[in-house]
C-alpha cells in the first residue's frame, strides 16, 4: 500500500546577518528558528526543520498553528528580511 503525504505551506522570515553573514529563518506561526551560511542552505535547514517539526506534531497529537497569509506577514518586514513559503511533506 503507498503511503498518503500531506503538503504543508508556512510563511518563514529569512533575515541576512550583516554581521555574521548568512541567514537566520523564523517561522512566526511555530516558533520554530533556523540557520544557513547562505540562503540555499538556510532553505533546506527551514525544510527539514518544518517536515520534523510537523512529523512530531502529528505523532505525539500536539496542537499547532495554522499558517498565516504571506500579505499579513510582509508589512512587518524589515529591509533585510525576506518572505518565501517552505513546504514539508508529512505522512
Amino acid at each position: 500500500m503507498k503511503k498518503k503525504y500531506r503538503q504543508y505551506l508556512y510563511p518563514a522570515i529569512f533575515l541576512k546577518d550583516e554581521e555574521l553573514g548568512g541567514y537566520q529563518v523564523i517561522f512566526p506561526d511555530l516558533n520554530i528558528y533556523t540557520d544557513g551560511k547562505n540562503l540555499s542552505e538556510a532553505y533546506l535547514a527551514a525544510k527539514e526543520l518544518l517536515r520534523a517539526y510537523l512529523s512530531f506534531a502529528f505523532k505525539y497529537e500536539t496542537d499547532f498553528n495554522l499558517p498565516t497569509k504571506l500579505e499579513t506577514l510582509a508589512p512587518k518586514c524589515k529591509a533585510n528580511e525576506t518572505i518565501m513559503y517552505v513546504d514539508a511533506y508529512v505522512d
